[in-house]
């Protein structure tokens, strides 16, 4: 078992999508992330109706991550609904996501992302973030 399906196992484990209450649904979006020190971390994603409470699947899983492990750099990353990624369907954090992993930490642009796990294709984060707006605020941060 490589890594990948490591990771979609885990996330899978997560999918059952159900409503919490009349306004609120989760588990119907799932995430599998690898920290940098090897450990898995899973997330769901929480949705209510007015919009304001949504978190994704890929906030969470860092939040878990971050909550138990003080951690804040990822290696690998998978999110899906109920099938693996495939090119072109899902797989791709929201743009929310992508600016929260980059926040988390400078070296999450690194970060590898499942976008067709038949294939084993990925991207980085700063593929998808080629010119993002907070680099000099780290190369500051440095000096």
């Amino acid at each position: 078992m490589d890594i990948w399906e490591t990771l979609y196992e885990k996330a899978k484990a997560e999918y059952h999508p159900e409503e919490v209450s009349p306004f609120i649904t989760a588990h119907h979006v799932v995430c599998a992330i690898e920290a940098e020190n090897g450990e898995i971390f899973t997330g769901f994603c929480i949705e209510g109706c007015s919009g304001v409470i949504n978190l994704c699947a890929e906030r969470v899983a860092a939040l878990d991550m971050y909550m138990h492990s003080g951690q804040t750099v990822v290696k690998r990353l998978i999110a899906f609904r109920d099938q693996p990624p495939t090119e072109g369907s899902g797989g791709i954090p929201c743009g929310a996501c992508r600016e929260f992993f980059m926040q988390l930490s400078e070296r999450n642009k690194n970060m590898k992302i499942m976008i067709d796990y038949a294939n084993r294709k990925t991207v980085t984060l700063n593929e998808l973030l080629p010119i993002w707006w907070g680099k000099e605020r780290y190369e500051q941060n440095k000096s």
